[in-house]
């Protein structure tokens, strides 16, 4: 009876195995070990042949026994062992409710798109219209039709990005592309001045771009909104009162407005706005060079020719318009010294806002 005893040893010992098995993958070594292709009780079964006849009843029966027991042993300690992980995995994840909750920063529309809105909103106000336009142009609708000539300088590919025409228009401004990037949104009056009827009180915020270096005053792509009024009996007081409005409701009622007289190809006559400081309340500093103003924006009548190039007659309907740098509002307005913070992404400057 040597097998008896082999499997009795067999039997204790893998039991034992079974029960040392300390995880899922031990326990299926030691089931391996002992029911696989190559396992030590399944060699038995396969060894039956060389077994005396008059044994073999015996030992079939003595193995088949000891694999039952075996398999049974296995199935309870995996279950075991499963419920274990299964605990050792909610008891890692759980949340501890008496933590305190995290707070989630909460996001908000960024500054220029926050400024662009407030002056929105401000026109809005007064009755005019927020219009919007392609930022791919022609030379006609930045240039021509506002009354560039020429030979302006701003018209040239030093100032001005000009893209591949595909059109197939043979057309070209001194050998260039007359398609551009717009350098500002007055494009956008002209189109309204052609296609809508009158009169015209609207405003046109977008991007706009320029061939220029990044530096704390200049930026290469900035934001511009500009304003068209067409009507009859316009005055340059409509214009002043307009502007000294909009200044008042964007910084604040307690500041104050001047004009200087300038030159816009589109407008004349024309002029650039000054607000007065905020720092220095109009006494003079660093931040407005000790002058006591700001410069904020231009504006103008609008030209004759101008009107006359989009079908309007000059004759019985006059008009407005001003334009304003985004970034340059919101410099002023929250004291940025430089514009290019503005684009940075830099969160401990942008949640000041």
């Amino acid at each position: 009876m040597a097998i008896a005893e082999e499997l009795a040893a067999l039997r204790e010992r893998t039991l034992a195995d079974i029960a040392a098995a300390g995880d899922l993958e031990a326990l299926d070594a030691v089931r391996v070990a002992v029911l696989g292709k190559a396992g030590s009780l399944t060699g038995y079964l396969r060894s039956m042949g060389s077994v005396a006849p008059e044994e073999r009843a015996f030992v079939g029966k003595a193995v088949n026994a000891a694999r039952v027991e075996v398999e049974e042993a296995l199935a309870s300690a995996k279950a075991t062992l499963e419920a274990a992980a299964l605990a050792a995995a909610i008891d890692a994840g759980a949340v501890d409710v008496t933590l305190p909750g995290r707070a989630q920063q909460m996001g908000t529309r960024h500054l220029i798109n926050g400024i662009v809105d407030e002056i929105s909103d401000i026109f809005m106000g007064l009755g005019y219209k927020v219009v919007e336009g392609t930022e791919i142009e022609t030379d006609y609708y930045n240039f021509t039709a506002l009354n560039a000539p020429a030979d302006h300088p701003s018209r040239s590919m030093q100032d001005t990005f000009y893209v591949r025409d595909l059109s197939g228009d043979a057309a070209r401004v001194r050998g260039e592309s007359d398609v551009l990037l717009r350098t500002q949104t007055s494009g956008v009056q002209v189109h309204t001045m052609e296609d809508w009827d009158l009169p015209i009180y609207m405003i046109a915020p977008g991007k706009v771009y320029r061939r220029d270096v990044a530096d704390p005053s200049h930026l290469p792509q900035f934001h511009q909104v500009e304003g068209l009024v067409i009507d009859k009996g316009i005055t340059f007081g409509d214009l002043k009162g307009t502007l000294d409005y909009m200044c008042k409701q964007l910084f604040g009622t307690e500041r104050k407005t001047r004009f200087r007289a300038h030159y816009f190809p589109f407008t004349e006559p024309s002029a650039e706005v000054d607000v007065s400081c905020a720092v220095c309340h109009g006494e003079g500093c660093r931040m407005c060079k000790h002058t006591g103003w700001l410069e904020i924006l231009g504006c103008g009548m609008v030209d004759p020719n101008v009107l006359s190039m989009s079908g309007i007659d000059a004759e019985v309907y006059s008009g407005f318009a001003f334009g304003m740098g985004v970034e340059r509002i919101a410099c002023l307005k929250y004291d940025v010294p430089d514009l290019r913070m503005l684009l940075e992404g830099d969160m401990r400057f942008l949640r000041q806002f």
